[in-house]
């Protein structure tokens, strides 16, 4: 079994652009019509629950299952609130929290929490049936970065280390039980 695997970070948020944590808001009209611009082709596609990472699919012109392990990282009581804010709030445990990715938000989730849901979201796929299977899914930029972590078993704070615009691709492949990030 062979699969092919694209990640698609969904369109511009006012939440993503503003730094907000959280939140599930339309995606901008200008994200939408790029996303329309991009040739994407699968046999299955998913996308996380949020409203951008479905609009973003449909802007693709495809129609989604929506899978609700791809879902943003859950931010708990900070859900919603602007970093900005949250740091004027109560700066020493937001620096300690953006420090240390291990570190879950008051009511949230940490990284690790969300490194575990997307390894087993990536396990299922192996399962699908077929014999080589070509998969997009369409989801918040924190599970793209979540996603090329763990396939690249690098740690949590390594979280940092990787930037995800909206729109970005992210091409990956499972061979014979492991992934592999694919470049070019």
């Amino acid at each position: 079994m062979s699969v092919s695997l694209t990640l698609v970070a969904h369109a511009l948020t006012p939440g993503l652009s503003g730094l907000v944590l959280g939140g599930d808001t339309e995606p901008d009209a200008a994200g939408v019509d790029a996303a329309r611009e991009l040739e994407i082709e699968a046999d299955a596609v998913f996308a996380g629950p949020e409203v951008a990472a479905v609009r973003t699919a449909e802007a693709l012109g495809l129609r989604p299952v929506v899978e609700p392990a791809l879902r943003d990282r859950e931010y708990g009581d900070w859900s919603g609130r602007g970093l900005e804010e949250l740091l004027a709030a109560d700066p020493e445990r937001v620096t300690a929290w953006l420090e240390r990715p291990h570190t879950a938000t008051p009511g949230g989730e940490s990284e690790n929490d969300v490194l575990t849901r997307v390894a087993d979201w990536l396990g299922d796929l192996g399962d699908l049936p077929g014999e080589r299977r070509t998969v997009l899914a369409v989801v918040h930029p924190a599970v793209v970065r979540a996603v090329v972590l763990y396939v690249l078993d690098a740690p949590a704070e390594s979280l940092r280390h990787v930037d995800v615009r909206p729109l970005a691709r992210v091409r990956l492949s499972l061979h014979e039980g492991s992934w592999s990030l694919g470049l070019g």
